[in-house]
C-alpha cells in the first residue's frame, strides 16, 4: 500500500490527460499491487456509454473516493489485489463483455479499453 497522496499531488494527477492518467494508473497499480474500484450493495459501480458498459478503475484510494458523491455517495472504495485482478477480474469482465474505464476524471473522461488490454499493459509494466 502506498502513502496517502497530498491534495497537491491529487490536483496535479487529475490535471493529466486521459493517456497520461492511463500510464500513471499502470505504474501505480503494479507498484502498489492493487487496483481500486467503487462498490455498493449491488456490486461494483458501472459506467455506461452508447457503445458499451464498463467498470471504472483507479490507481489509488483517494481518486476512487472522489467519485463517491451524488448518486454514488453510498459507494465505498475497494482495493483488488493485482493477483486477483489477473486471475479473476480480467476473464470475468471479458466473459460479461464489459470494458474497463481507466481512471475517469470528474467529467467522466477516461480511456475505455478491453480487460485484456489492461491486463497486457500491467504485465508489461511488471516486467520493467
Amino acid at each position: 500500500m502506498s502513502a496517502p497522496l497530498t491534495q497537491s499531488q491529487i490536483d496535479d494527477i487529475l490535471a493529466l490527460d486521459a493517456e497520461k492518467r492511463f500510464k500513471y494508473l499502470v505504474k501505480e497499480v503494479v507498484s502498489n499491487r492493487e487496483i481500486w474500484i467503487l462498490t455498493d450493495e449491488h456490486g461494483c459501480v458501472m459506467l455506461n456509454t452508447d457503445e458499451e458498459d464498463g467498470v471504472p478503475v483507479w490507481p489509488n484510494k483517494e481518486f476512487a473516493e472522489l467519485w463517491a458523491t451524488g448518486e454514488w455517495e453510498e459507494c465505498k472504495a475497494e482495493a483488488i489485489s493485482l493477483n486477483k485482478w489477473h486471475s479473476r477480474w480480467t476473464y470475468g469482465l471479458e466473459d460479461d463483455e464489459l470494458a474497463v474505464v481507466i481512471f475517469p476524471d470528474q467529467s467522466e473522461e477516461g480511456l475505455v479499453i478491453s480487460p485484456e488490454e489492461l491486463d497486457f499493459e500491467l504485465k508489461q509494466q511488471a516486467r520493467k
